[in-house]
Parts: structure tokens; sequence; C-alpha cells
């Protein structure tokens, strides 16, 4: 078996719909999750006046199970087709994996 890594992106709101269609093209065995989340940073650039007062930032999660060659694939594809967007990822091994 494969080894497998979380992938979660972090994207605007707006970006929801759009991800949501591409990461249902792309998708892997394990399917995704999505929610929405509040981001919280001592950077006020690039925040409005909104997100300053209420000192957070809506934005979109995504997250998926994925084994390193789709791993590979899926973040050219990203890159790609997301160039510019400010897309914010991480990427970690995981250790277990599994369905109770």
């Amino acid at each position: 078996m494969n080894e497998l890594f979380l992938l979660t992106l972090i994207a605007e709101p707006a970006l929801e719909e759009p991800m949501v269609d591409w990461l249902l093209e792309n998708e892997t065995r394990f399917g995704f999750t999505s929610s929405r989340v509040d981001g919280h940073s001592s950077q006020l650039e690039g925040l409005t006046l909104a997100e300053q007062v209420a000192g957070r930032k809506r934005q979109q999660r995504f997250q998926l199970c994925v084994e390193k060659p789709v791993l590979d694939r899926l973040m050219e594809r990203l890159r790609m087709d997301f160039s510019g967007t400010g897309i914010r990822y991480w990427i970690i091994p995981v250790i277990e994996e599994g369905e109770i």
C-alpha cells in the first residue's frame, strides 16, 4: 500500500463551489470533506475593515486523504488550475486510516 497523506486546503469563500467541483472531478477513493472556518492572524494585510473589527476572516477548508502518487498529481493540477488564488495548503503524513 502507498503512503497516505492528509492534504488540507484553505480557500476564500468565493472559491467554495469551484473547489467542490474541481475536487469531485479529481477526487480519490477516500473522497473529501469541507467546512467553513475562521482564520485568525495578527497580520491585517488583505483583511477588509469588517474582518479587522471581527478579528477573523471567513474561509473554506477542504481535507482529503490521498496516496503519494495521487497527491503529486493533485498538487500539480492545483497549481495550474488555481494559480494566483491564494489557496493555502499543508500536507501531513497519515499514520493510520480506517473505518469503525
